[in-house]
């Protein structure tokens, strides 16, 4: 990653590991509108605006109010020859109210708190006292029993495993990385009695690739670990319990159609794992040079450059599968990042005290697995303007998250201004995604960015440079080996490592010790700007003293001419021995942004088409004719046929019907009722969605003069064959029509039709006060997949407390036909909320 902003803050942790993003500078025209801002937040050069004038004194003078309120009484105590226990005495009773007084505020705080985010306190605490494993929070994550009692049995052979790698890989490695650690032992070596934990599993069936299946394991390890290892007598060091927590995801590939069925198994973990490790013999521990240095951070290091993305283990199970594929895979693609603004940011600056709450300095971290980017600071605005542009490597998605926090830059320690974390699996079906994202962990303040889904290309045609200084190309370079490098006065074998570089990105690898012959097996990755002027440097180094020991040069304009832009080969090094060489793979990409598929949207028929309805008195079922309103359907998926309805509904379940203006009114005969044989207290009866007990109820005025969309709703549809259940899952909904000023209390309604009785009806929990409120719900239904895509899915987004008791709580409705969607392979989508049959009066 490169920052080209010299306004900007090196990222941490830039020189040792693979590249995953880029930042590049905004034009002339942010620059100016960033002016502009200071300018209007300061005042202008000439002098202070009369308010800004207007504000000052009132500060003053409410701060000299309050400091005379302070010091008359003890001034007028001296006045008047009083002791001064009266004012000792008063302090203290006005100290013991305002503590007082404070206590119950905090009380009756956190109790409407609690009432306002009843849901959200019960399982934050629940968590946080049962650390329920990950299955309890996610429907899609499955408990694995089976599999933990299978480790159980196994983990004695585990432990035999453990002591024999650590013998005999493990303690040679450490003795040659030193020559302090000469005589580093293991002297006991057992992993206990408690074994490792999985507790939850999710498989990925969908999204992926046919010959592949991917699988998300959340571990977790608090065991009884106990080893001991002698550094150099008396010096010893031990490990007496350790704590590990993490998601592996494994990835079983190719899929083949021979025993052993899987060509390879590889395993990495996603985001870095928390270690916690309980040190034993640290008073000898700290009089060794050698093991001071190593601590909890620099053992995940080790794992991270084992283990954390872009790096992986693999295991080969056939002779066919080629290891650097397995190893360093072509990334998936690239994200591009545009950070463009906030608003409502929670103003952490104060003075005078306290007594004048000021703004505050707000600035961005981005961050992506170990990589991490910090934008510039705002100076006193809560509604800054980076217009800043990131770039990263996407290896795994879904799976990677974009993680976004705010802070407040101050000279002591930076407040907390709220994070965000995106999944940039939805960015990948999205392709391009620009909207508002709120901040969690504080009261207000949103994010406005610009996601951008770039794929990789061989195309040569759809390179194009751009004058923004935007990556037009990756490159990617899998360093295998070197051979014959030469000897050097100091060791009789090196201990080398290669440095790369384009440009400014400068990237190093592992060391390897004593081998004039190393293997470094690691992969890189690099943005691109100009194939034309840029080349890749490869310089071979000795550890120690930083001694070249031979370079190589490649121009990326000889990748263009390469067949499928790859080359694989051994290169002869430069100014290194006679026959030293290093072999390496490169390959180039061209960088093409996605563009988003559009959505297929009904428009309703013309106008002079719409019929009145008829309605027959005492009729069971009561047929409508009506117009149809847009409905909105799944990307990719086409419209199917649709009867005369209204918003897709069928005539025989819409309670409602609309006169010539589009209002709806009451039915020609007021004790016409749908299924009267039933009681409206029976589980049978209609619900009150689909059967209202106001029929003569309209909408509310705003939602009636309202113009554009009532907002979307997220659904994710799949049928479970194992478990003959169809599967529906209500993740979010964003841009919701704000019902008061504070947003809406939404909540969803499902029936699956042509069922919609009161034991059919399904709903979410009640989100408050917010327009983009996040659900996360699973409904199933006992359907066989036969009949699950002859039914539709009806869903509404209503809210809990409208303007008026008579009013409709509908905020917008959806009908999805469930024939057109693959619902084995499951679909993930968007899709518009309109209100049927409404239409702004005159």
């Amino acid at each position: 990653m490169r920052r080209r902003d010299a306004s900007l803050a090196e990222p941490a942790g830039r020189s040792d590991a693979p590249s995953s993003g880029d930042v590049y500078p905004s034009g002339p025209v942010e620059g100016a509108s960033d002016l502009g801002e200071r300018c209007s937040d300061h005042g202008s050069t000439d002098g202070l605006s009369s308010t800004a004038v207007n504000q000052m004194l009132m500060e003053f003078l409410t701060y000299f109010g309050k400091a005379l309120m302070v010091f008359y009484p003890v001034y007028l105590t001296g006045y008047l020859g009083l002791s001064i226990s009266w004012v000792l005495l008063c302090m203290m009773m006005i100290t013991w109210w305002k503590k007082n007084r404070q206590w119950k505020d905090v009380r009756i705080g956190t109790a409407i708190e609690f009432v306002d985010n009843e849901t959200t306190v019960i399982n934050k605490e629940l968590t946080k006292t049962l650390n329920m494993a990950t299955w309890v929070h996610f429907p899609d994550v499955e408990k694995v029993d089976w599999l933990n009692k299978v480790l159980e049995q196994a983990w004695p052979f585990f432990g035999m495993f453990m002591e024999k790698l650590l013998k005999e890989k493990i303690q040679p490695s450490i003795r040659l990385s030193s020559p302090a650690l000469k005589t580093f032992t293991f002297t006991k070596v057992h992993f206990g009695h408690i074994p490792l934990k999985i507790t939850g599993m999710k498989v990925y069936t969908y999204e992926v690739d046919k010959r592949e299946v991917i699988l998300d394991m959340n571990i977790c390890y608090d065991g009884d670990v106990d080893i001991d290892t002698e550094i150099k007598p008396p010096i010893t060091a031990g490990v007496k319990g350790l704590h590990f927590q993490g998601m592996l995801r494994v990835i079983l590939e190719p899929l083949i159609g021979q025993a052993p069925l899987v060509g390879g198994v590889t395993f990495f973990f996603i985001r870095r794992p928390t270690l916690q490790i309980n040190w034993t013999g640290m008073t000898n521990l700290l009089d060794s040079p050698a093991f001071s240095q190593l601590s909890e951070g620099t053992i995940m290091d080790i794992i991270a450059s084992l283990m954390v993305l872009p790096n992986r283990m693999c295991i080969p199970l056939i002779d066919q599968v080629k290891v650097d594929q397995m190893r360093f895979p072509l990334p998936r693609g690239v994200v591009r990042v545009h950070l463009l603004e906030a608003r409502d940011l929670m103003a952490k600056d104060t003075y005078m005290l306290g007594i004048v709450k000021g703004k505050s300095d707000p600035y961005a971290v981005l961050r992506v697995g170990n990589r991490q980017l910090k934008s510039k600071t705002i100076k006193e605005n809560l509604h800054p303007r980076w217009n800043e542009v990131y770039e990263f490597v996407i290896h795994e998605a879904p799976g990677q998250e974009l993680e976004v926090e705010l802070f407040d830059e101050d000279t002591d320690k930076d407040d907390f201004l709220g994070k965000y974390h995106l999944d940039f699996g939805e960015v990948k079906r999205e392709k391009e995604m620009d909207q508002w994202f709120p901040l969690d962990g504080v009261q207000s303040g949103e994010v406005h960015m610009k996601l951008q889904w770039l794929s990789l290309q061989t195309d040569q045609s759809l390179l194009m440079e751009t004058t923004e200084g935007y990556a037009c190309a990756m490159l990617t370079v899998y360093l295998d080996n070197a051979s014959n490098l030469p000897l050097t006065r100091r060791t009789a074998k090196p201990n080398s490592f290669v440095e790369l570089s384009i440009d400014e990105q400068v990237q190093k690898s592992k060391v390897v010790y004593a081998s004039k012959d190393p293997a470094w097996e690691e992969g890189f990755t690099f943005f691109v700007h100009s194939i034309k002027n840029q080349q890749l440097s490869v310089q071979v180094k000795e550890h120690d003293k930083k001694t070249v020991l031979g370079t190589i040069n490649l121009p990326l304009t000889r990748l263009l001419n390469a067949s499928d832009m790859v080359l694989d080969q051994r290169f002869l090094l430069e100014r290194s021995g006679t026959n030293s060489q290093i072999k390496m793979k490169a390959t180039l990409r061209v960088l093409t942004v996605e563009k988003p598929q559009p959505k297929f949207v009904l428009s309703p028929p013309p106008q002079g088409k719409q019929q009145t309805p008829q309605t027959n008195r005492g009729s069971s079922t009561s047929p409508t004719t009506s117009s149809l309103s847009p409905a909105s359907y799944a990307p990719g998926a086409s419209p199917g046929p649709t009867s005369k309805s209204t918003n897709g509904f069928n005539g025989e379940h819409d309670p409602s019907f609309l006169t010539s203006d589009g209002r709806r009114t009451a039915p020609a005969t007021p004790h016409m009722r749908r299924f009267d044989s039933h009681s409206l207290f029976s589980e049978n009866s209609i619900g009150s969605s689909r059967y209202d007990l106001s029929d003569g109820a309209h909408y509310p005025e705003a939602i009636m003069n309202h113009q554009g969309s009532f907002g979307e709703i997220q659904l994710t549809m799949r049928y479970a064959t194992l478990r003959n259940k169809l599967i529906i899952l209500i993740n979010s909904c964003r841009n919701l029509f704000p019902c008061n000023e504070n947003g809406s209390d939404s909540y969803v309604r499902l029936y699956l039709l042509p069922d919609q009785s009161w034991r059919h009806r399904m709903r979410t929990p009640v989100k408050k006060r917010t327009v983009n409120p996040i659900f996360n719900e699973k409904f199933e239904f006992d359907v066989s997949l036969e009949e699950a895509v002859t039914r539709k899915l009806d869903v509404a987004v209503k809210n809990n407390r409208m303007f008026h008791t008579r009013e409709r709580k509908e905020i917008g409705m959806v009908l999805i036909d469930l024939n057109q969607l693959d619902l084995v392979k499951g679909i993930t989508g968007w899709y518009e909320l309109t209100l049927p049959g409404l239409k702004k009066s005159n």
